[in-house]
């Protein structure tokens, strides 16, 4: 029976469906958008989380679905409606992409960890079998932040240079989503998820310099000019949440992990390794 992938064609779940189809599985990938061209074990339908009437059909002779919680406030849907859409259809397990803002602050009340919270326990209650990868700081931001200005002006705009981070490369996440989704032992657990190694913002610029082959330049703006810019491709609420992160982590090591191989048995990426999958982005 196939696996429901969600968001196919993101950012994580496209290399979740490529390392399920890599393992054998059959794969039933959903886009707001069809995808060109038929690929053998790989099922490309059209759906939407946010309309639930199309999810009966989807999920329909499957077992296992990957899902994504709530990575923007802005795109919301009615997770007790999927949930009774994928137990109805006799799914029996689900690989939920959430955020370590559900527990870096249980009593948070801003919208990434208040509508993860609400995603997690309704898959809680729904009776399937559950596995939460909680990621830290996805390495792909640095992309959304900085990739146009590197392309235009060759330059990054930093209020806080040396705050650190842990960024996490998307291949990691989707590496513990397949193994979640093809080997026994993962059910009713939660994975927090951090990059191997703690780095400066201004380390990360300069990986993704010697990935592109020239110096980008770090010009230092105010925590106000940061939340601007940050907002321009987030929530406004979420771009505030990050900077006030980068203002506590202001020479302060970031929080790393080990869970990626630990689980996977493969060696995580190091962000340098991001930089050289993505250096296109930044040209």
């Amino acid at each position: 029976m196939p696996t429901v992938v969600f968001g196919a064609r993101g950012n994580v779940g496209r290399h979740v469906a490529g390392g399920l189809l890599a393992a054998g599985e059959q794969v039933r990938a959903v886009s707001r958008v069809p995808v060109a061209g038929p690929t053998p074990g790989y099922d490309a339908v059209v759906a939407d989380l946010g309309r639930p009437e199309t999810l009966p059909a989807v999920f329909d002779g499957a077992d296992s679905v990957f899902l994504y919680g709530m990575l923007d406030p802005r795109q919301p849907y009615d997770i007790d409606e999927v949930a009774a859409a994928a137990a109805a259809a006799g799914i029996r397990q689900v690989v939920l992409l959430s955020s370590v803002a559900v527990i870096l602050d249980p009593d948070a009340d801003h919208p990434v960890a208040r509508l993860n919270r609400t995603i997690e326990q309704s898959v809680q209650r729904s009776g399937l079998n559950w596995t939460f990868l909680r990621p830290g700081t996805f390495a792909t931001n640095t992309r959304t932040w900085w990739a146009e200005s590197i392309r235009t002006d060759n330059v990054v705009r930093l209020p806080r240079p040396f705050a650190q981070s842990a960024p996490v490369h998307e291949k990691d996440i989707a590496a513990l989503a397949v193994t979640a989704l093809t080997e026994p032992g993962h059910s009713h657990q939660a994975y927090t998820v951090h990059g191997v190694e703690s780095l400066t913002l201004q380390r990360q610029v300069e990986h993704i310099g010697e990935a592109i082959g020239r110096h980008i330049r770090v010009e230092h703006i105010s925590d106000e000019q940061a939340r601007a810019d940050v907002a321009r491709t987030m929530h406004p609420v979420v771009a505030d949440a990050i900077v006030s992160q980068w203002a506590a982590a202001d020479g302060v090591a970031a929080v790393t992990s080990a869970i990626a191989e630990k689980i996977t048995g493969a060696p995580a990426h190091t962000y340098a390794q991001w930089a050289a999958d993505h250096a296109d982005d930044f040209r």
